[in-house]
């Protein structure tokens, strides 16, 4: 378990996390998701030990993540700016990490050969495109059998094919090794086929952390016809994030279960009502606020 405990960081005076608090459960597929800026890869670098907190407590399993042997070669980490020796190739690497991951898995590499057969194993890193590089730095990540992964922006640069296929490798890992992935993405739509849990960042705080069935069904889209054009005048308990109208129908954001909140417009003898599921990327912007953006009706 990952647990990040009211950490502050500031550079030069700047708040990068002013407060943070996250819980990451074991086994999980934690997806981090926020603006640029929010604080996503300064807290991915505290929890691999890059970063040192100005105050607050990261833990995992229990133990202080900075400057502690223990806990770092249980952590395998892929930033968006990949380092590597310079000159060094894939197979180099590999020898490197085999001493200093005790896990190691050396017939996992030869095996996983096979799946990232374009990469040339002897060719410096530095050397390859940018998806090969990638494909590198999941090969060699996936044979360290970490107990958690820490990834950013992880397959970017990656074709579509592959990221499918680094996709089923990381769940495969977390359905028979209960691995835990920390992933950090831009990418909404494809946080949403493999998280299972969410937070959402903005300011250097987490503003909401929950399962993402959870965040799914506390947030609702009903497209309503009422009896008159007009918009009734809704019960002020309910909170209403959004509205929009394309002819008669208006299209409502509400804060709820479904089927508490059309429960609730059945009263008005609707025309026509159907409640919708929202996607992740809607839930992000919706839960935000709006407070930088003026781009909610673009999901609508």
């Amino acid at each position: 378990m990952i647990q990040v405990q009211n950490v502050v960081k500031r550079f030069d005076g700047f708040p990068a996390l002013d407060g943070l608090s996250m819980t990451v459960p074991t086994g999980a597929i934690y997806g981090l998701v926020g603006p640029n800026g929010a604080g996503k890869s300064t807290v991915l670098r505290h929890i691999t030990g890059v970063y040192q907190q100005d105050s607050g407590l990261i833990l995992v399993d229990g133990e202080q993540a900075y400057e502690n042997p223990a806990v770092k070669v249980k952590v395998t980490n892929i930033p968006d700016d990949l380092y590597y020796f310079v000159s060094a190739s894939t197979r180099d690497m590999a020898r490197f990490y085999q001493g200093f991951y005790p896990r190691f898995d050396r017939a996992r590499y030869e095996k996983l050969k096979e799946i990232f057969h374009t990469v040339e194993e002897r060719r410096p890193i530095r050397r390859l495109s940018k998806g090969m590089q990638k494909q590198a730095a999941f090969w060699l990540a996936l044979c360290c059998r970490p107990e958690i992964l820490v990834l950013d922006e992880p397959v970017d640069g990656l074709d579509p094919v592959m990221r499918r296929q680094v996709w089923s490798l990381l769940m495969s890992d977390v359905v028979q090794e209960g691995t835990t992935v920390l992933v950090s993405s831009h990418n909404l739509r494809e946080l949403e086929d493999v998280c299972d849990h969410v937070g959402i960042l903005s300011k250097g705080k987490v503003l909401v952390e929950r399962t993402l069935s959870d965040l799914q069904e506390n947030l609702v889209k009903m497209q309503v016809v009422f009896q008159t054009p007009e918009l009734p005048e809704l019960p002020k308990d309910m909170e209403v994030l959004n509205v929009s109208r394309v002819g008669r129908i208006h299209t409502l954001i509400v804060r709820g279960r479904a089927d508490e909140v059309t429960n609730r417009l059945a009263v008005y003898q609707p025309i026509l009502m159907d409640a919708l599921p929202l996607t992740l990327e809607e839930i992000f912007i919706y839960e935000l606020g709006g407070e930088d953006y003026g781009v909610r009706d673009v999901v609508l």
